[in-house]
């Protein structure tokens, strides 16, 4: 019975699902295994990436807010979850994939450092280049499963690589995350700043009142109808060009009054510093490191300190960086 379910599911997805959606009986991994007799290749993958340790390390590392004073703050862990659950309903609307859109947008994030883009500019200007997308991709290929990766398959792979940037996911599946995880940020890092008391609703720019809605729900529920109608039965995910505008007068309002906020400006400084110095303090003491991310790059000292770093959580690194340099009282 049980090796029916996955062949029944497979099958299924070819009856069921769009002509344009990714099928999970023809996905491909960089290396075979023998299959799963319930899940899917698209299942297996959301299961993995949601059993890791990169993944569960995204409930300590920040957003927008370095170390909140209170509860109810978005980390990159929320995030990830509620960018699955918007794209799902995105995907189920087109009678796309679920499954892959679910593996993908919990695995977009894990590649982040600590500190948020603050930590990524910091460690993309001590190497030369450091993208949070890419490092993504490398968590999962060469930092997990004793250095081998999770052999996830390559639309999940390639979905998670281009979330973010000018490249365009080869998948609707990942065309849709690449535009629901900007949904997800906007309205859920505006609720966060109201909490923060950084913004008030009367802030928000009359247009994008006007086309997308006053309250985070509305603002999702507009963007969501939007790309479902505007995509329906086409081989590209798209907006129409009314929304697009104002996601993006949204976006701009957000970098200048949030993003950019003079009023995170002193922490997310501090932040920076941490990065900084601890990355040149693992880079003289690299036998306080675990052994294994020297192992997994050969012996690349500055690329297995990047590793180790960007993959630290907020309160680790805080820790560390007081452990080393901070006198106990």
């Amino acid at each position: 019975m049980t090796l029916e379910i996955r062949l029944r599911t497979e099958q299924e997805e070819f009856q069921r699902l769009s002509p344009f959606a990714a099928k999970s009986a023809e996905a491909k991994r960089a290396q075979d295994e023998v299959e799963c007799t319930i899940r899917t290749k698209f299942q297996r993958d959301r299961d993995r990436i949601l059993h890791s340790k990169p993944f569960r390390r995204l409930k300590h590392k920040t957003q927008v807010y370095i170390a909140p004073l209170g509860d109810h703050y978005r980390t990159r862990m929320t995030h990830s979850l509620e960018v699955a659950q918007i794209c799902r309903t995105i995907g189920r609307g087109l009678k796309l994939n679920e499954d892959l859109i679910e593996a993908i947008a919990l695995g977009h994030d894990v590649g982040h450092t600590p500190f948020g883009h603050v930590g990524e500019e910091a460690i993309a200007s001590i190497i030369g280049h450091f993208e949070h997308n890419e490092q993504s991709v490398r968590v999962y290929t060469a930092l997990t499963g004793d250095g081998e990766g999770i052999n996830l398959t390559e639309e999940v792979l390639d979905g998670i690589l281009h979330h973010t940037g000018s490249g365009v996911p080869k998948t609707l599946e990942g065309q849709i995350v690449k535009i629901g995880d900007r949904i997800a940020y906007l309205c859920h890092d505006y609720d966060d700043a109201l909490r923060a008391e950084l913004l008030t609703a009367n802030d928000l720019p009359n247009g994008v009142r006007q086309r997308l809605g006053e309250t985070p729900s509305k603002m999702i529920t507009t963007m969501v109808i939007d790309m479902i109608s505007t995509s329906e039965g086409k081989s590209v995910i798209s907006q129409s060009a009314e929304v697009a505008a104002a996601m993006k007068e949204f976006r701009d309002f957000m970098f200048e009054r949030v993003y950019l906020s003079a009023n995170l400006k002193d922490e997310r400084s501090k932040g920076r510093v941490i990065i900084e110095i601890l990355f040149d303090y693992y880079l003289k003491h690299p036998e306080v490191m675990p052994p294994e991310y020297l192992i997994w790059t050969g012996g690349d000292l500055t690329k297995a300190v990047t590793d180790y770093v960007s993959g630290l959580t907020d309160n680790y690194a805080i820790n560390n960086f007081k452990h080393f340099f901070v006198p106990r009282e």
